[in-house]
């Protein structure tokens, strides 16, 4: 009954909150081709896949799978994992799967709607979600409405789903040839679809509801800001009257101010936390090889680091910032690691500002075992493909830090402020941060070489640490996290009213 309540409170009003449940998340990111292969779709039978580990540079197919994902669940929700944000899983001829064909058939190499069905429902029998990524700006050339267009030409009833401007097209045009219509970044294999079409708004948002209807609890919206804004707002109508408590994230790298209100998404990929939080863990030892203006590796001193983030936080609603999805990395930028060039206590300094926001900490997979991708291209604002390499079950890890990540996630869930208001942060010159709220403190310091006096306040002990807290302080790169001292019932009491009050 509560269902069906919020069913149809959903379609008469105006949901402009985000699902409550994104605040207490921890999101691991999969790339499926590249993260296990199980030996059990049929569909792979006698097929030549590239050798799992093969450059990751390479096209082709390394031959990862959704059951595979489901044989990792129980590992996967140890390391504190709550839910997963799956890259594109439809029917593709890229291993990326960006180039979808058919939207609605998950790829049968990775085991086809069955194999989805099964993770769904292995997800829910942990209270785990799982998150989709929505591809609607473009389609792939296989796409069956513009296969029929190339086949049939201006004579195809489908001419109006896509931007034409030239006849003949020309799906594989020659060196500097037109290829007749817009693409996506001007790349002739991925076709931009025509949102003022009815004919394609009612497919694509046929789409989400089919797969929201099969279970999956969110979209996260590939280059939505290159799709015309009113669509997003008919998505969201569809959503929230389909599920109410799904979650609706776009890929927007900058400010995404116009994009948060309440009409069109709950949250974006933060990424100015990420690759902020990685210039400040890395200072001048950070590594620069890769150019984009929307993901500046920069070194940022303390100062600096809390401009950004005051700039981001103060942009969006309360709400807002709790249903974001913070990252450092993923499928298209360098692996952090690589950006931090090896430095695995920078990465864990990096990972523990990423667990102290509100917004649901994004982990992208291989990162506990300390994947750094690499050597990624010189000057770029485009994805580097070296950061999607398959994980390595079957080696020896450099690295591992699952206990490390387990422990960021304990720690998230034992202190509501982290996960809801967030802290008061201060910077006590280039390296040394400073985090404040209502029963906790948290002391970071970044230098290689310095030590950091610090003082535990009567009341307080230290709840979490990193790397060397001891009577001269805090080592370098490591940090502290003070909480208070259980009180007794009735100190419990007079703080429960002073807090009322």
């Amino acid at each position: 009954m509560r269902w069906l309540t919020a069913k149809v409170l959903a379609a008469t009003t105006p949901f402009r909150d985000p699902p409550v449940w994104v605040a207490d998340a921890v999101l691991y990111q999969i790339f499926p081709d590249r993260f296990r292969r199980s030996g059990r779709v049929d569909a792979q039978r006698y097929l030549a896949f590239k050798p799992w580990g093969a450059d990751p540079r390479e096209e082709g197919l390394q031959g990862g799978d959704l059951y595979g994902v489901i044989d990792s669940l129980d590992g996967l929700q140890a390391l504190g994992i709550t839910c997963l944000y799956l890259t594109p899983i439809f029917s593709s001829a890229a291993n990326h799967r960006y180039h979808a064909y058919d939207y609605f058939e998950v790829d049968p190499l990775l085991g086809g709607n069955a194999a989805l069905r099964e993770l769904i429902d292995a997800v829910h029998q942990r209270g785990m979600r799982v998150v989709l990524d929505g591809v609607f700006n473009h389609c792939g050339r296989g796409f069956w409405a513009f296969h029929h267009l190339v086949e049939n030409g201006a004579d195809s009833p489908y001419r109006d789903w896509f931007h034409v401007h030239r006849w003949p097209l020309q799906p594989y045009p020659a060196p500097g040839e037109d290829c007749g219509y817009d693409s996506w970044w001007a790349l002739p294999d991925l076709p931009k679809f025509n949102h003022a079409n009815p004919g394609v708004r009612e497919h694509l948002l046929a789409v989400g509801r089919h797969w929201l209807e099969q279970g999956i609890d969110g979209w996260r919206l590939d280059v939505p800001a290159e799709v015309p804004a009113d669509f997003w707002v008919e998505f969201r109508q569809m959503v929230r009257s389909t599920n109410p408590e799904a979650w609706i994230v776009g890929e927007v790298w900058g400010d995404a101010t116009p994009w948060l209100q309440g009409d069109h998404f709950d949250g974006v990929m933060n990424y100015r936390l990420g690759w902020s939080s990685i210039c400040w863990a890395a200072g001048e030892a950070l590594r620069r090889d890769y150019r984009n203006s929307e993901y500046p590796l920069d070194p940022l001193d303390g100062q600096a680091l809390l401009t950004i983030w005051t700039t981001t936080t103060r942009s969006y609603r309360e709400v807002v910032n709790r249903a974001q999805m913070n990252l450092l990395d993923s499928h298209d930028v360098p692996r952090a690691l690589h950006s931090l060039n090896n430095d695995l206590e920078a990465l864990k300094l990096a990972l523990l500002l990423l667990f102290l926001h509100p917004g649901a900490p994004c982990i992208y997979y291989g990162t506990e075992a300390a994947l750094a991708g690499g050597p990624e291209p010189g000057p770029s604002s485009g994805p580097g493909p070296a950061c999607r390499e398959a994980y390595p079950w079957d080696v020896p890890w450099p690295a591992d830090l699952r206990p490390f990540i387990q422990s960021l996630a304990e720690l998230r869930c034992a202190h509501g402020v982290l996960r809801m208001e967030g802290l008061s942060w201060s910077a006590q010159g280039a390296d040394v941060l400073e985090g404040v709220a209502y029963g906790l403190r948290v002391v970071i310091n970044r230098s290689r070489s310095n030590h950091v006096p610090l003082t535990i306040e009567p009341g307080r002990s230290c709840v979490w640490r990193l790397g060397t807290v001891d009577s001269r302080g805090i080592g370098p790169q490591s940090a502290a996290v003070l909480g208070s001292k259980p009180l007794s019932p009735g100190a419990e009491g007079k703080k429960k009213a002073l807090v009322e009050t």
